[in-house]
């Protein structure tokens, strides 16, 4: 297990001050389909990186977007699961800030739209996941990264624990590596975070995280690991590694799937970065941590890819 801390920068720490002031006047952002419009254009100030262009498309009989660089290996490339508590989100809204990641990384990226609640509740995410891995594995794509932010993180470990147990198996491709991003990987909502960085989280609350699990998991239980991948081995994974802030309720999540993956042997690194909040690296128009932790993103995909 890799683990390092982040100390905060200076020039972030008047951004984040500045940015809990303003928060502390809003009411909390609500994970119900009412909120999408405002979550959408929260994501979309993400800036857009040069030299990518997108397109709409449809894999494994998900549409989605794609987002390609100028150039990129033949065979290559990234499933990026877009987070938003299962509620909100879109491959629109999270285009320009997968863009970022493209760009470094040097392969296209495929956001699919997958099925939200409670129009659709578990296992419809995980489901659209998988059919658009063996898409892309359908189309001759067999260097593959998979990524994710928030929820979509949590989607993403669940997707990665599925496959490579398939391909140990003989069956389908191992995905090369994955990226997680302030990961929500345990709708049980068990962690001591939740707790220990209540008053410093100001963005995530764990009354509304409950209420989007609801809404998704729909009396399923929280610990099924296809909907928390912590409740199960994370024995046999590709090289994974994790972003998260230090003030997030969701730390621990984070901490505990990088111990569990470690454990079992495998490659797992754990970056915490102080004084950053939640999915902190979609903000590279203001955050020094931002342009390191997605430099750091986008080298780690194109060395495994």
């Amino acid at each position: 297990m890799s683990f390092e801390i982040h100390p905060e920068d200076e020039r972030d720490r008047a951004v984040m001050l500045a940015m809990r002031d303003m928060l502390a006047t809003l009411p909390a952002l609500e994970f119900a389909p009412a909120s999408r419009p405002v979550f959408e254009d929260l994501m979309r100030h993400t800036p857009v990186a040069d030299g990518i262009s997108f397109e709409t498309g449809t894999v494994g009989a998900v549409s989605g977007v794609w987002c390609r660089p100028m150039a990129g290996a033949a065979r290559a490339a990234i499933l990026y699961l877009h987070g938003g508590a299962y509620v909100l989100g879109s491959a629109i809204g999270h285009r320009n800030f997968v863009s970022q990641i493209v760009q470094r990384a040097g392969a296209p990226a495929f956001i699919p739209d997958y099925r939200l609640a409670p129009e659709h509740g578990f296992p419809a995410a995980i489901d659209d996941a998988l059919s658009v891995f063996t898409g892309l594995c359908d189309m001759g794509y067999d260097a593959i990264a998979i990524a994710g932010d928030s929820a979509g993180g949590g989607l993403a470990l669940s997707l990665l624990a599925l496959v490579a147990a398939r391909a140990r198996k003989g069956a389908g491709v191992m995905p090369r590596c994955a990226v997680l991003m302030s990961p929500w990987i345990d709708l049980a909502l068990a962690g001591g975070s939740m707790l220990t960085r209540a008053e410093a989280d100001p963005l995530v609350k764990r009354d509304e995280l409950k209420k989007a699990a609801d809404l998704y998991l729909k009396g399923t239980d929280p610990t099924d690991p296809r909907a928390s991948p912590l409740y199960q081995p994370l024995g046999g994974l590709p090289p994974l590694l994790v972003h998260v802030g230090d003030d997030e309720i969701l730390l621990d999540d984070s901490r505990r799937a990088v111990e569990a993956a470690s454990s079992a042997g495998g490659e797992a690194a754990l970056h915490i970065w102080e004084g950053m909040t939640h999915v902190f690296p979609s903000n590279l128009a203001q955050l020094q941590a931002a342009r390191q932790a997605i430099d750091m993103v986008g080298a780690f995909i194109r060395q495994h890819l």
